[in-house]
């Protein structure tokens, strides 16, 4: 049997009257998502022109429109650009011109972000750059009557197969330009069924569903399984922190996916004593820390699983019972950890009597798919990006990371967070960790400054949830026998908010072209061969 499409799974839901779609007071039998997703196809179908990519940019929140048009790509064929909110201007005009979109399709809230691009009908001036892409928005008369006219539309007869494109999804940009990920059936349906199976979930379950839709956490987390398994989709137009549970309890979700740090932000909220009387029974994403995981179990009622995961879908490291705190898990087999440059196995990490890595510099290696690309489809019209990626016939996956002796592998940063520190390498991850282990630090975000001698200096951004003084820093730095002599910050910069992305994850590129000062807040010093921390008033 080949493998299954996303349209298979639209395909089966056909006579389902089970509920399919949950938004606000409204509720979809699955029947009713696969014809309302039918016509969505036939409506799509109306303003592509058969010569170019069918490709339509969707820039929405996660609004069952939004929904609605991926699955009507699903049974028509055609490709969704998922647009990302938070860019702007000419990043994202070229976001529209480089995907290739025929059509953007959006709404009232989101139309001012799209002045950025030149309608068909609008003149031509020297400065206007030439993307001239038609825009329809889905609040508006004219997407009304389209939908009027295509009402009962049958499923198109479309070819649509596991290689077939469904989407292009972005990456983050937390280091660099966004780069457009080929997303094509296999890539969503697949994990849809692992992850179906492997958390049982069934037409019992709801699926809550707030990370965005533009992104592949929220696609192949959320909405895959759940989609898979016949369990109700219940979507929040965004994430927030605050909503979180009273939504859980509204729709009766009993799972639900993250990306990044909400699952810090839900903890943040004042705790009552009912937290877990709630329907919730497992949450599943990743990058959160293991202070939060257990926290957040604790507190609500529910298992958390995290993985490590990226939208390229290349490198899978699993996580297993037993394993060591701070690991990623075990890698599957291929998976190894490679010196970038030599491209040899790195040698196993060791450890000193505190848990500190005695061999940094050698152990720390980048992640590798050593037998080829796995799930990863490409990069859409970048082909530098895709043989950066590709190098050798293996997949690199830009993620810095060490392997213990019995074969657990544990994060260090991206390939971009390596810090040249006094001649010695040094991840930015690893001291994250340490940092998050204070309890008053929700957040840490580390990165480097250039040492006006040589190398880098390090700095640490943390939003702290109490209060944190200098002192106190010191004292908990020198009781973490794991922390780098090389790795304790020169500046600390305590924040109210740090810059993200749409998925939560911190922008360290904007945290580094501030340097040390910018975006208000607190900032603490050392001197170079000190440990003690004063607050230093004239740098912001």
């Amino acid at each position: 049997m080949s493998a299954p499409t996303v349209r298979d799974h639209l395909l089966a839901r056909r006579g389902d009257r089970s509920p399919g779609l949950l938004a606000g007071d409204r509720t979809w039998t699955w029947d009713e998502v696969v014809a309302a997703s039918a016509v969505r196809a036939a409506v799509v179908a109306d303003l592509l022109a058969p010569d170019r990519p069918p490709h339509v940019g969707v820039l929405l929140d996660n609004v069952p429109e939004h929904l609605l048009l991926l699955g009507g790509a699903a049974l028509g064929g055609y490709v969704v650009v998922g647009l990302n909110p938070t860019r702007r201007g000419p990043a994202l005009a070229a976001d529209v011109a480089r995907s290739d979109c025929q059509v953007v399709v959006t709404d009232a809230a989101h139309l001012r972000l799209l002045d950025c691009l030149d309608y068909p009908d609008t003149p031509d001036t020297p400065d206007t750059p030439k993307v001239r892409v038609p825009v329809l928005l889905v609040d508006g008369d004219d997407w009304a009557g389209r939908l009027r006219r295509h009402h009962g539309a049958s499923v198109p007869d479309a070819d649509v197969r596991p290689d077939t494109l469904l989407m292009l999804i972005f990456t983050s940009g937390t280091s660099g330009e966004p780069k457009a990920v080929n997303v094509t059936h296999a890539k969503v349906a697949g994990p849809g069924v692992l992850l179906a199976e492997r958390f049982g979930l069934t037409t019992d379950d709801v699926a809550y569903v707030a990370m965005p839709l533009f992104h592949s956490n929220a696609v192949m987390a959320g909405w895959a399984p759940a989609l898979a398994a016949g369990a109700a989709v219940a979507l929040a137009p965004r994430f927030s922190a605050s909503g979180f549970l009273p939504d859980v309890r509204r729709y009766g979700a009993t799972y639900a996916n993250y990306v990044g740090k909400p699952l810090a932000h839900v903890l943040a909220t004042p705790a009552a004593p009912d937290d877990a009387d709630n329907p919730l029974r497992l949450v599943f994403g990743n990058e959160a820390n293991e202070r939060d995981i257990a926290a957040f179990g604790e507190r609500f009622g529910c298992t958390v699983v995290d993985s490590y995961s990226s939208t390229e879908n290349a490198v899978i490291v699993q996580r297993v019972p037993g394993m060591p705190p701070g690991s990623l898990g075990r890698p599957l087999p291929g998976v190894k950890v490679l010196d970038p440059v030599t491209t040899a196995e790195t040698p196993d990490a060791r450890f000193g009597p505190g848990g500190e890595l005695l061999n940094a510099d050698e152990a720390t290696g980048e992640l590798v798919n050593t037998t080829g690309a796995g799930a990863f489809a490409g990069y859409y019209r970048d082909p530098d990006a895709e043989a950066e990626r590709m190098r050798g016939g293996m997949y690199w996956s830009g993620d810095l990371a060490y392997r213990d002796a019995e074969g657990f592998v544990y994060f260090a940063g991206r390939t971009s967070e390596w810090l040249r520190v006094d001649g010695e390498n040094l991840g930015a991850a690893t001291v994250e960790r340490v940092l998050l282990r204070h309890p008053a630090v929700s957040e840490a975000a580390v990165y480097a400054v250039p040492d006006p001698s040589s190398g880098d200096m390090v700095v640490a951004a943390l939003f702290t949830t109490a209060p944190l003084a200098p002192e106190e820093l010191e004292r908990f730095l020198d009781e973490q026998p794991d922390l780098s002599t090389k790795g304790r910050p020169r500046w600390v910069r305590l924040l109210d908010t740090l810059p993200r992305t749409a998925t939560t994850k911190v922008l360290k590129g904007e945290l580094a072209a501030e340097g040390v000062t910018g975006r208000g807040g607190t900032l603490w010093e050392r001197d170079e061969r000190g440990t003690a921390y004063r607050e230093v008033l004239d740098r912001l």
